[in-house]
């Protein structure tokens, strides 16, 4: 049988362009493991270029190929994965090319990509699905009225919230608010990012991953793993510099086993209840009360060197590898 030719796609231009780079090297590495599969990496520039790893400029054109302007070979495609984080790779927009291409592809649909990606919309379905997640309100404009709702808010919230930019991920445009004064200056700079902004009453609650996938179609949910944060704020830098302090648990320690199956269970629901496909990173908080509150939902989490993600589907007993032949030879069977 021949091999099948998969694209391999990452940057974007957009705030986690360096990260989606890095991840697309764990696939990478991966897909060169699976003996079916022929991998064509392309990155999208920021300058808009789209390049292959020897640099040369190739157009990806709607009949789902790959044209190198250079050698002018064309590569028709079996199948895609959309290694982009944020915009536009997990804001359905990557994906609606992919559907114009009658082109099967890794992770949400552009639809589920679009509800996502926002947070206002993911609380909003969260909420509809009855699905607990933390209290919050949000707004798409700096006004004295919005300001009034938000220091209300605040108070009610004993004066710690986050204010959060909708439509980034990896905490980019995510700001701490703890006096009152600092609402209007924060709110500008929330909205500078997106068109809304997320304000959340601050959770003192210890902050869980799982990972979600199908595999050999069962969707499964991980055991818990943990952020311990010792800033208190998972923060980009935070996130992704050598010189973070935060240390992350594949398996989040001294949970009962009510806990751990609740949490399964609500985040196999979100999977399900939002329509996601192939992958997902749920993230919660856990409070001192034992209150479980769904806090994001990423669909197309990292996978860096320190990334959750696939290391709680290794914990699990899953290799990557596996996964991804599995997602890959079924959807495009």
């Amino acid at each position: 049988m021949p091999k099948k030719n998969i694209l391999l796609i990452c940057g974007g231009g957009g705030t986690e362009h360096e990260i989606s780079i890095i991840s697309a090297k764990y696939f990478l590495d991966q897909l060169r493991q699976i003996e079916e599969l022929t991998p064509h990496y392309l990155c999208i520039e920021k300058d808009g270029r789209r390049t292959n790893l020897e640099g040369q400029d190739c157009e990806l054109r709607k009949a789902g190929e790959i044209f190198n302007r250079e050698t002018k070979e064309t590569i028709t495609l079996d199948y895609a994965i959309p290694c982009i984080h944020g915009p536009p790779g997990e804001n359905g927009q990557i994906q609606s090319v992919f559907e114009l291409m009658g082109l099967p592809y890794l992770g949400a649909g552009s639809e589920a990509s679009i509800h996502c990606l926002n947070k206002v919309t993911t609380k909003l379905w969260l909420s509809a699905l009855g699905i607990a997640n933390s209290p919050s309100l949000f707004c798409y404009e700096n006004t004295a009225e919005e300001r009034e709702r938000i220091e209300q808010f605040f108070k009610e919230a004993n004066e710690d919230i986050f204010i959060k930019a909708s439509n980034q991920g990896s905490s980019v445009g995510c700001y701490h608010v703890t006096k009152v004064d600092q609402i209007d200056d924060i709110l500008s700079k929330a909205l500078s990012y997106s068109s809304y902004a997320l304000v959340e009453k601050t959770m003192k609650a210890r902050e869980l991953e799982v990972s979600v996938f199908e595999f050999k179609g069962e969707i499964i949910g991980t055991f818990p793993g943990e952020i311990s944060c010792p800033s208190q704020f998972y923060s980009y830098e935070e996130k992704y510099s050598s010189s973070g302090k935060t240390k992350t648990l594949v398996e989040a320690p001294g949970l009962s086993k009510e806990i751990k199956e609740k949490i399964q269970e609500m985040a196999i629901k979100a999977f399900k209840g939002l329509n996601l496909k192939d992958l997902a990173r749920i993230d919660f908080f856990l409070t001192e009360n034992n209150e479980i509150y769904i806090n994001e939902i990423n669909t197309f989490p990292g996978h860096t060197p320190i990334s959750m993600f696939p290391m709680m589907m290794e914990n699990h007993g899953i290799k990557y590898g596996d996964f991804l032949k599995d997602r890959i030879l079924t959807s495009i069977k």
